[in-house]
């Protein structure tokens, strides 16, 4: 019996995503007399556990940016039997929608929306804090999560995609994405003005920070556990290896035309000196910074060592705390890991390390003497066309 319901679950599935995809072929393909855009779209693309909440603060912030953070999480949510390739399609096909304003398509993945609390980690986007979208702030504030979410969620669910439209800029953040290929639909549609910010972070800092918050739910989907219990080295496995791959599709079978389109960044080069990467990432994006975002960007990057030294690089309140000590985070996992996890991650996530530039820990002493750099020189810059 617990044979045929899985069966029917895999064929409801596999039709839905063929459904989708067929639907994304549809929507992506070329189309002709198409008007250029008139805003910029951004993809934060990263991985779990990554920088990538911090990442997109610095873009949500901006009075010109209208950000989204993770919209892609109600397509894993609704569609959890799919393997990650395979749900790349939808999760493309939603990506375009939302950088074109066009928030019906998440109408497929949210049950009966009417407010904005519905939308995954909504109050991360400073947009839907203020005008149009909730009247509670101005729009040039720089506004906390909490205070957001006491005050803007009951705004109407229509309102997102008309707050959208009176932006330059459209960002929006995924750690979804497999395959550098997903994206070349969208950075060839004609429709989109499209920049790649691809954020990597070293992989025994990822393991650390995983250690501190439950991932199961997309564990499940990136192990093909269904039901079972996933393990954390061989998620790690294939998020490394992807990691990897996505970077070098970029550097050696792009399309040269496409190369000026990608930018790689490497948290502990952004934590180093995070006005410096403030300033290459608005010039890749078209983007005016100002002093206010400026100080508030120093202000929650340089908070007391104490604040910072708890568990592996995040706060033990609020698994989404982006005030720490950005230096003293991204190294916090060579005290909290043991030598022989460190031997692990670096076993499994060898490519990673070696094509991002991470020098690989050769003893305890090592890993703990903090004097000592495991990262070669800033790794990270755009691509040449």
């Amino acid at each position: 019996m617990l044979i045929r319901i899985n069966t029917a679950q895999f064929l409801i599935v596999l039709a839905l995503l063929l459904l989708l995809l067929f639907s994304s072929w549809r929507r992506l393909k070329p189309q002709e007399g198409v008007s250029a855009p008139t805003q910029t779209h951004v993809l934060i693309l990263s991985s779990w556990r990554s920088g990538s909440t911090f990442a997109g603060q610095l873009f949500s912030q901006n009075p010109s940016v209208f950000y989204m953070m993770e919209p892609a999480k109600h397509v894993w949510h609704r569609l959890p039997w799919g393997s990650p390739e395979l749900l790349q399609g939808p999760l493309r096909d939603l990506l375009r929608s939302v950088f074109l304003c066009d928030m019906g398509a998440l109408l497929a993945y949210i049950e009966e929306p009417s407010m904005v609390y519905q939308l995954f980690m909504w109050p991360m986007s400073r947009a839907l804090c203020s005008p149009p979208a909730c009247e509670a702030f101005r729009r040039s504030d720089i506004i906390g999560v909490k205070e957001c979410e006491s005050r803007c969620g009951q705004t109407p669910f229509e309102k997102i995609s008309e707050a959208c439209a009176t932006y330059s800029h459209v960002v929006v953040k995924a750690v979804r994405f497999f395959q550098m290929e997903a994206l070349y639909p969208l950075l060839t549609d004609p429709s989109l003005r499209l920049r790649v910010i691809h954020l990597v972070r070293d992989p025994r800092a990822v393991y650390a920070s995983r250690q501190a918050v439950s991932l199961h739910p997309d564990d499940l989907v990136i192990g093909n556990a269904v039901n079972g219990t996933p393990s954390t080295l061989g998620v790690m496995h294939r998020v490394c290896r992807a990691q990897a791959e996505m970077y070098l599709t970029a550097l050696h079978r792009m399309p040269p035309a496409l190369r000026g389109q990608y930018l790689l960044t490497r948290y502990e080069d952004l934590a180093r000196d995070p006005l410096e990467h403030l300033a290459k990432w608005y010039q890749f994006t078209g983007l005016t910074s100002s002093h206010r975002l400026e100080s508030w960007v120093y202000n929650i990057t340089h908070w007391s060592t104490a604040d910072s030294d708890q568990k592996p690089g995040i706060s033990s309140v609020d698994p989404l705390e982006i005030q720490k000590n950005a230096k003293v985070a991204s190294q916090a996992w060579r005290k909290h890991l043991s030598f022989q996890e460190v031997q692990d991650v670096q076993s499994i996530c060898k490519e990673a390390m070696e094509v991002f530039g991470y020098k690989p820990a050769a003893s305890e002493e090592e890993q703990t003497d903090l004097t000592k750099d495991l990262g070669f020189p800033n790794h990270s810059g755009w691509l040449s066309t």
